[in-house]
């Protein structure tokens, strides 16, 4: 039977009648949390007990003469739809720009503070993985993004855009592996002598790199970029990988340069190499999980993935301006409930969560990624057992001219989406992003719900979600550019 995608055209196409003189701005603001803060990322409860450097709210503003946007990314794990409806209100509160024009970011770093509540919390509501500290956190947060949306508008300066791509090699790797036992697993551990092979494509580890010249101030970088930051760790405060690559950006350019970076396509990828060559494995350990993890290794890639962009900084290939337009739709996806919310399945997940929740993991019959990914299917039964058939997802898409796209997902897509939606777009560079204006989990490609891992038994989403979205992405692309 062939498959329908639907999809809800929820925001018509802004249009400027003429395209005026292309102006961009850049801010940022300072979203660090304060100690205590409760730290998402894991499956275990984190508070934060050191900051090893400051989380930011890094915004590029554009505008054509009539329509404005904004491009803003966070150093935070995720912004749940709760909290990024938040800031998108105070947003257009502080400055008046179109809600649909506004892409709020999250890096994905899983070393920074708890923005994924799903409402606000009172004294009966607060619970594990939720406290006082992260509803005043929340509450800072949401200030601190809408100062950057107003600071990056009020530095709007006529701008030049040029571009150009690069590569980063050895920072990235797939993550899901083939076992001697038939079984694919994520993150299976360094130096496994159970691994036969890796299972899917190799990383995408092309860069992308958006300058825009503005006159009489610093030209803006934006690179693009496309793995977890996941590399750190602990209970300590980092921006990790995005957020050190623009210190190093800015740093090698002598000051001369302000740096976003936006995470793209990252669903299945990370920083774990798990057969390293001599000396790739300094600056790690093994952490609880069975992953390797390291705040030096950080740096290492923000230095490896800074130097990539540098390569070219200077070569870049000039761009017309245009027209500043912004669409949103939404795509329609069945939910991943089938077979595991009859009785004995949804029995089995009620048990496995129930134990995790009363922190006795030890007596659940798995250990390290395997064990993150048994307990993440409990929950995902769980949810699902009482959700809608279907799912409604958003996407984002903010262009400029017929030169420059900007694509955002709620949620984690997996690399080839990213690859196949680059190279189809009709735009001469497509810069997408994950966690975009919220976070709904992983969207894989349908194999993946057939070998198994950790992507597919967290996702809520069925089997079509990549294809789904690809069509989308590409229909939405070419909507704007019309």
């Amino acid at each position: 039977m062939k498959k329908t995608t639907l999809f809800l055209l929820t925001a018509a196409v802004s249009v400027s009648a003429t395209a005026a003189e292309f102006m961009a701005g850049y801010a940022k603001t300072d979203i660090t949390p304060p100690l205590g803060v409760f730290m998402p990322g894991y499956y275990k409860e984190r508070f934060a007990k050191e900051i090893l450097d400051p989380l930011e709210a890094v915004c590029v503003a554009f505008s054509d003469g009539k329509t404005r946007a904004v491009v803003m990314q966070l150093d935070t794990e995720a912004v749940s739809d709760y909290v990024a409806d938040g800031m998108r209100d105070a947003v257009v509160k502080a400055t008046g720009l179109d809600r649909d024009a506004i892409i709020i970011h999250a890096s994905h770093t899983h070393d920074g503070g708890h923005l994924a509540m799903k409402q606000k919390m009172g004294a009966s509501s607060i619970g594990r993985g939720e406290n006082e500290i992260s509803e005043i956190y929340r509450k800072m947060a949401i200030t601190r993004v809408a100062d950057a949306a107003v600071n990056a508008l009020a530095d709007l300066k006529p701008a030049r855009l040029s571009y150009q791509r690069s590569v980063a090699k050895r920072i990235s790797f797939g993550r899901r592996y083939l076992m001697k036992d038939g079984k694919v697993r994520t993150n299976p551990g360094v130096n496994n002598p159970d691994i036969v092979k890796p299972y899917g494509p190799p990383a995408d580890e092309e860069v992308q790199i958006l300058r825009i010249d503005c006159e009489g101030d610093k030209p803006i970088c934006i690179i693009n970029f496309q793995t977890h930051p996941d590399v750190v760790g602990n209970e300590t405060i980092t921006a990790d990988w995005p957020g050190l690559t623009r210190t190093v950006f800015e740093a090698a350019t002598m000051g001369k340069s302000r740096c976003i970076v936006l995470n793209g396509t990252q669903g299945d990828v990370n920083h774990v190499n798990v057969m390293p060559r001599p000396g790739e494995r300094n600056g790690l350990k093994r952490d609880f999980d069975d992953v390797d993890r390291g705040y030096d290794h950080a740096w290492h890639m923000a230095n490896v993935l800074a130097g990539s962009a540098l390569s070219v900084w200077m070569k870049c290939i000039p761009l017309e301006a245009g027209e500043v337009r912004f669409a949103t739709q939404t795509v329609r996806v069945p939910a991943n409930k089938a077979k595991d919310t009859d009785e004995k399945n949804l029995a089995w997940a009620q048990k496995v969560w129930a134990t995790h929740q009363a922190g006795k993991d030890a007596e659940l019959p798995w250990k390290g990624m395997e064990l993150t990914t048994e307990v993440a299917r409990a929950r995902r039964i769980i949810n699902m057992s009482r959700h809608a058939d279907f799912h409604n997802l958003p996407l984002w898409g903010i262009t400029i001219g017929k030169s420059v796209a900007f694509g955002g997902f709620p949620g984690e897509p997996f690399n080839d989406i990213g690859k196949r939606i680059k190279k189809e777009s009709p735009f001469k560079i497509t810069l997408l992003t994950c966690l975009t204006n919220g976070s709904r989990g992983y969207f894989p490609f349908s194999d993946a719900y057939k070998t198994g891992g950790y992507e597919s038994a967290t996702s809520p989403f069925g089997p079509s979600v990549a294809d789904d979205l690809i069509v989308g992405k590409l229909k939405l692309l070419n909507d704007l550019y019309k």
